[in-house]
């Protein structure tokens, strides 16, 4: 069952397509949905983080980077409050658009 529910997880494919091996995939699904449900995968995940961090196997070492890209000013694209001109220049019409709106 458990490793019915790791392949699904890890291949990304439809329940429906569970290997026969793994058993019914209608049982396989519900079985994962109750346990997602009552919290035993949260269970499971905080269980290993403890054990794991009391023997020295995690590093809580943590990297922010504040490093800063700027977009060059026509990279958004977008217009300018109060600009409505399109390339022909004229007020509230737009270019290249025969009744398109």
């Amino acid at each position: 069952m458990l490793n019915g529910i790791l392949w699904k997880l890890a291949t990304g494919a439809p329940w429906r397509d569970l290997p026969e091996r793994y058993g019914n995939w209608k049982t396989v699904y519900e079985r994962y949905r109750r346990w997602a449900a009552d919290g035993a995968f949260d269970r499971i995940l905080t269980h290993v983080q403890v054990h794991d961090d009391s023997v020295g196997r995690i590093d809580w070492t943590v990297s922010v980077d504040s490093t800063i890209v700027r977009a060059h000013q026509h990279a958004a694209g977008a217009r300018k409050k109060g600009n409505r001109t399109g390339r022909t220049g004229h007020p509230g019409r737009r270019s290249g658009g025969h009744g398109a709106g």
